[in-house]
């Protein structure tokens, strides 16, 4: 007959695993509260759009801002879109091209920067990067100037007035220029991750530049795609600026629209929630759809770059 024998803990021991069990307890405690008073802090202005876009304009005051309407209504959505909608057709048709554009040519610079470097290919980088940390306010006024002789050549070639400034190819022009400099670096830092040996083992195979790139190096750039998409079009829906001294009233994107949204005795502020609301929701439809790529590209490119 064979005898098992159980050890029992000392006493200290197992004091000691309880202290350590409710320690872990309590600070999993103050993490979820901190979380839940974060959530409320981000939600409260949320909260505050939701409730005053369902009011009636005799209801949506200042002064009355946190509490539930009294008649619920979606007259202001319907006024917010009707004002809104011509602005979200053209901020479409420059976030949606300009970010694709953008990531494509971001890639092709990050591609070569990182695998297929020249002499000189870090001061050409450097230089890239100095793009990002120009203001807007200092080329206000040579980007007119720029976008208004584009104007002129292409009206005396097509016979087309107005073709880039006062119009959205110039916007988006502008745009895509400006964002040259961080999806080159996002790119560049993530294609640093990519095996030098899975590069040579194409050049041996006999692929030359635009080969390895097309067959080796754009199957696995999904995760800086969503990166630079992400940031480009949400970067493209939410400018203002450019958009309010580059473009004409047939032009303006939803920005500048939304800010257009105003009485001239009296502030709508349903209609202006609304159209707040309205004017969010395609940047949220794209971190809903490529959000889960975002941070794994982001992280890949900012912890081996």
């Amino acid at each position: 007959m064979t005898v098992t024998e159980t050890r029992i803990p000392p006493a200290g021991a197992q004091a000691s695993g309880e202290r350590a069990r409710r320690r872990a307890g309590w600070t999993r405690g103050v993490r979820l509260t901190l979380l839940v008073a974060f959530l409320v802090i981000f939600l409260i202005p949320v909260y505050v759009l939701l409730v005053t876009s369902f009011k009636p304009l005799t209801e949506a005051d200042p002064g009355r801002a946190w509490a539930l309407p009294e008649v619920w209504t979606l007259q202001p959505w319907r006024v917010a879109w009707e004002k809104l909608a011509p602005g979200i057709w053209n901020s479409v048709l420059l976030a949606v091209p300009g970010a694709l554009i953008s990531a494509a040519l971001g890639s092709m610079n990050g591609y070569v920067l990182s695998k297929w470097r020249f002499p000189g290919a870090d001061v050409l980088f450097t230089l890239f990067l100095f793009g990002m940390f120009i203001p807007y306010q200092g080329v206000m006024i040579p980007l007119v100037q720029l976008l208004v002789k584009f104007n002129e050549i292409t009206q005396d070639l097509t016979g087309v007035p107005g073709v880039f400034y006062g119009a959205i190819p110039g916007l988006l022009l502008t745009h895509v220029v400006y964002g040259i400099p961080i999806c080159t670096l996002i790119f560049r830092n993530y294609y640093v991750t990519i095996p030098d040996e899975l590069i040579e083992a194409a050049r041996v195979d006999g692929a030359g530049m635009l080969r390895t790139y097309r067959s080796v190096v754009l199957p696995v750039s999904g995760p800086a795609f969503a990166v630079v998409i992400i940031w480009q079009f949400t970067s493209m829906w939410n400018d203002f600026l450019f958009a309010v001294f580059l473009t004409g009233p047939q032009s303006w994107p939803t920005t500048v629209m939304l800010n257009n949204i105003a009485g001239a005795q009296t502030v709508p502020y349903s209609q202006q929630m609304a159209a707040a609301l309205l004017a969010s929701v395609p940047t949220m439809v794209i971190y809903v759809l490529l959000g889960r790529f975002f941070m794994r590209g982001l992280m890949a490119g900012a912890l081996k770059g």
